[in-house]
């Protein structure tokens, strides 16, 4: 792969989509810890609505790593050689976050249940660590694959992957999907992912999707929460 294939696959649409999606890891990972720091003690109600949040946002999360170790890689793979290490770093590093998401499920059981000032911060402590580990991995992932996956994966097969991630997200949650995806993309970003979806999908966002979302985000981060 020469220079020139690198420069050119960081304007391919496959990469575009894979960032605009890798954002939403970030931001809610970041938000998370910061969401929790904020918490009262003894606010279990407020605990609850997090804990919540954090379940679905590792269903996600394992929905997007598991789709990518059983329909992208196994593709890719095939086509490379010495860059084939690049891919099964990518898969030893899903294996090291989900050790990561178990100790947080742990002290976040532990925090929901009476939300302790100090089960609190040691469970900050922790999302911090993930948010770390995960955005390193992510950063990695976008450098040194994604630029292979532009070159090499077609157009049906990475349909595929987006078809398992769309299967595997509960209906009652696709608008929240779509517009997690939007919220942090460019108006050019938003144009041309809105334009890959089917004209029911565009509709429905607009007359009820979008109302959706910023419920579902004025819920989750209070005052936190944008306009």
């Amino acid at each position: 792969m020469t220079t020139n294939d690198v420069v050119d696959s960081a304007a391919h649409a496959y990469t575009r989509e894979m960032a605009m999606i890798h954002q939403v890891f970030r931001r809610e990972s970041r938000l998370l810890a910061e969401l929790v720091q904020d918490v009262q003690p003894a606010d279990t109600a407020r605990a609850r609505i997090l804990a919540e949040h954090w379940r679905l946002y590792t269903i996600g999360l394992h929905a997007h790593h598991t789709g990518e170790d059983e329909v992208l890689w196994p593709v890719l793979l095939p086509h490379l050689d010495l860059d084939a290490e690049h891919v099964l770093a990518m898969e030893a590093q899903h294996h090291e976050l989900s050790e990561g998401i178990s100790e947080v499920r742990v002290l976040m059981d532990r925090w929901q249940a009476r939300a302790l000032a100090e089960d609190r911060d040691e469970l900050v402590e922790a999302l911090h660590r993930h948010h770390r580990q995960l955005s390193a991995h992510l950063d990695a992932e976008e450098r040194e694959v994604m630029p292979l996956v532009a070159l090499h994966v077609t157009e049906e097969q990475w349909r595929a992957v987006g078809e398992r991630g769309l299967a595997e997200t509960p209906r009652n949650r696709l608008m929240i999907a779509l517009g997690a995806i939007l919220e942090d993309s460019s108006p050019e970003e938003r144009l041309e992912f809105l334009t890959r979806l089917p004209v029911p999908a565009r509709v429905l966002w607009k007359l009820l999707g979008q109302r959706q979302y910023r419920r579902d985000t004025r819920r989750i981060r209070g005052r936190r929460a944008t306009a």
